[in-house]
């Protein structure tokens, strides 16, 4: 038997050959519905017929039947030949009843048994969680013509009626739905105008979730280094494939499809906007018209967004509080240290005082990288950035770092979770502030 972690992939054609296995879920200190949501290639539940749960125990196929008086709190058979073929994904998902929130599960277990028994056990615990009342706890998915299994462990704050709405189910109203908000156009229209983007959509969706953010808003602000040193980045598209992924982060964090682009190097540029009606190519258009140059000067870039945002303090140092309706949110992607350290640490400590958030992303090696993670201080490539992100002297603690080998190091999902590592607290701290509303 096999204990599977937390993203860990699984294929079954050695262990459940024919597709024929079971599913068991079991959680001690609370009570879980369970339910299974069959997918197709969007990820989203074509026929509602195929949501197997305690109102509706089996697919129309019978691939798919729940058993609620099986072995565990819920058992799942599942014949997998026998789905039809739009199916791609079948996702085993877990939820809370009433007001409790998986944070009070002492202990929980995903059990998977083929013919010869059990061969792998994802457990997991409420401290994996936090405010969350729906899990998904593992996928099925078709891949090389056979069918693998993934633990998932993906927290949802807002319950199973949340999950059946992410994969385009219809939940029951007593009272009539609310009309179109902002977000839901935006998603249509991303679906319309950049349908490349509508998975990054969806995992950003995701995290933002999990974080409890799944209702905010704030501006997304992309902030690039155009150091000589990047050259290949920008060559390998590597840098156009890492904005495409924050243009989707700015769809769900802002209806208007668009995020803020800036420049740094010897000199700051500000581009045009980067949004749905120009993001393919964007970056190399944008290259183009501000070649690569030498040096690297944080402090410039970071005095630059602040101007623009915040334009009354010109740039300085700021007494009282920013206020604003919104905060923003800024993605900020170097590859190597500054030649303005001073600047840039008096700019971080007197952005503080302003609702912006700082992510800092170096690409090379570093303390808070995941190849690097145990590596000493004198090995890393941004020690600099390592002391911004302790930074003494800030009234809030405005910023986060990690470095990455490569921009694409990470999968979507996983770089969403890092980019949402901090942010959800220090919105907590400006809004308990007053900054933003």
């Amino acid at each position: 038997m096999q204990a599977l972690s937390r993203g860990q992939r699984l294929p079954l054609s050695t262990v459940a050959p024919d597709g024929v296995l079971q599913a068991g879920v079991s959680a001690q200190g609370l009570a879980l519905d369970v339910a299974c949501f069959a997918l197709d290639a969007g990820g989203k539940l074509a026929d509602e017929r195929y949501m197997t749960f305690f109102n509706q125990p089996a697919t129309p196929c019978g691939a798919v039947a729940l058993d609620a008086a099986g072995q565990d709190a819920a058992d799942f058979s599942f014949q997998l030949a026998r789905l039809p073929g739009w199916v791609e994904r079948v996702s085993i998902v877990a939820s809370t009843e009433g007001a409790a929130t998986m944070a009070q599960l002492q202990t929980g277990c995903l059990r998977l048994v083929g013919p010869q028994g059990e061969f792998a056990r994802f457990t997991f615990s409420g401290s994996d969680f936090a405010g969350e009342r729906a899990v998904m706890l593992g996928e099925l998915y078709r891949k090389d013509g056979g069918w693998r299994f993934m633990a998932v462990g993906q927290g949802f704050n807002g319950g199973l009626d949340a999950l059946v709405r992410h994969f385009g189910g219809a939940v029951a109203q007593e009272t009539p739905p609310a009309p179109s908000t902002p977000s839901v156009d935006l998603e249509k229209r991303v679906a319309q105008a950049a349908p490349q983007l509508v998975n990054l959509v969806k995992s950003a969706a995701v995290s933002l979730e999990k974080a409890g953010l799944a209702q905010h808003r704030a501006k997304v602000c992309l902030v690039l280094d155009i150091s000589g040193s990047m050259s290949a980045l920008y060559s390998k598209g590597l840098v156009q494939k890492f904005a495409e992924r924050i243009l989707a982060l700015g769809c769900r964090f802002d209806d208007d499809g668009e995020i803020d682009v800036f420049l740094f190097g010897r000199n700051v540029h500000q581009g045009e906007a980067m949004g749905l009606s120009n993001w393919p190519n964007y970056i190399k258009g944008i290259i183009t018209r501000h070649p690569l140059e030498g040096d690297t000067r944080y402090g410039a870039a970071i005095e630059a967004v602040r101007r623009h945002y915040f334009p009354d303090a010109r740039g300085g140092e700021r007494r009282a509080v920013a206020k604003a309706a919104v905060p923003v949110y800024v993605m900020f992607v170097t590859d190597g240290s500054t030649s303005d350290k001073p600047l840039t640490e008096r700019q971080l400590r007197w952005a503080s005082r302003e609702p912006i958030f700082w992510q800092f992303m170096g690409i090379g090696k570093g303390r808070k990288s995941k190849a690097k993670a145990l590596a000493s201080f004198a090995d890393s490539d941004f020690p600099f950035l390592e002391k911004l992100d302790e930074l003494d002297g800030r009234l809030v603690d405005n910023a986060d770092f990690f470095s990455v080998a490569s921009p694409d190091e990470h999968p979507d999902a996983a770089l969403y979770d890092l980019l949402m590592n901090e942010y959800p607290q220090w919105v907590k701290q400006v809004r308990a502030l007053g900054m933003i509303g």
